[in-house]
């Protein structure tokens, strides 16, 4: 290999892809394109880029690229909605981590009459095997006697995770569909299309990734600072009226042994 003329055999080695020429076996190295593309993706797509079973993929449905992109998280195989493409792998994994918590809005029809209470349960948390799982917004559209809609907004990325915390609750997923990601949405992208992100809607989708990541951040401080040591007490904890005066000056009286076994 070389980098910039010069025969570098000992790895690893740090290169500025902006700046230096990096050759290997006679060819030159250049700097992948980044690229982002959303798909609307049809039931029975799979998300995997490799499929034994010979079904098509998400990939399928961009057109040919010199890059290869992957999904931004997933969709199983029966659900459809709004899915993101892309190399970009900073970018994805921030869309897709829990720390940063960009929203990600799922359109649900379910078997059966949701209860009243259903938005706060969800809210409140379901626990599933991996620990509870909770929804940051429930909007309950529809109700009739067989069948309920729904409107979910998740901030976490667990796998399955409407399906399954609907499922625990006694309404079973008929259909699902993700509308929305952050700021984007699915609007005038027909089933099965798919088109580059517009340099305002990566501009947007970047700027909602970093407001996700400064909010959580200033959460964590927050909580940090309210937090105090074990046996710290509070302020004004051994303050009271003369009946509580009066309890303190009697321990004080109690004998010497049963003052050792209290602290003991």
């Amino acid at each position: 290999m070389l980098v910039n003329d010069a025969v570098v055999d000992t790895l690893p080695v740090f290169v500025d892809p902006e700046q230096d020429r990096v050759i290997v076996d006679g060819t030159p190295v250049r700097r992948q394109r980044l690229d982002y593309f959303m798909v609307h993706k049809p039931k029975g797509v799979v998300c995997t880029n490799r499929d034994p079973a010979g079904r098509v993929r998400a990939v399928d449905l961009l057109p040919d690229l010199p890059a290869r992109l992957f999904p931004v998280g997933r969709l199983d195989e029966e659900s459809t909605g709004l899915l993101l493409m892309t190399n970009d792998g900073e970018l994805a994994q921030r869309i897709t981590h829990p720390r940063y918590g960009v929203p990600k809005t799922y359109y649900a029809e379910v078997r059966g009459r949701v209860p009243d209470d259903l938005a706060a349960t969800m809210k409140g948390g379901v626990f599933l095997a991996e620990g509870r799982a909770r929804a940051s917004g429930v909007e309950i559209e529809h109700r009739s006697s067989n069948r309920s809609s729904l409107l979910i907004t998740l901030r976490e990325g667990r796998n399955r995770q409407v399906r399954r915390m609907l499922a625990k609750l006694g309404h079973p997923v008929r259909k699902l569909k993700r509308v929305q990601i952050g700021p984007l949405t699915l609007r005038g992208l027909p089933v099965g299309s798919s088109r580059r992100l517009t340099p305002q809607e990566l501009a947007a989708l970047r700027a909602a990734v970093e407001a996700a990541g400064a909010r959580e951040a200033a959460r964590s401080l927050r909580g940090s600072r309210g937090s105090k040591p074990p046996g710290t007490k509070r302020a004004g904890a051994n303050k009271g009226g003369p009946q509580d005066r009066g309890k303190s000056a009697a321990k004080r009286r109690q004998p010497a042994t049963q003052t050792r076994r209290l602290i003991t």
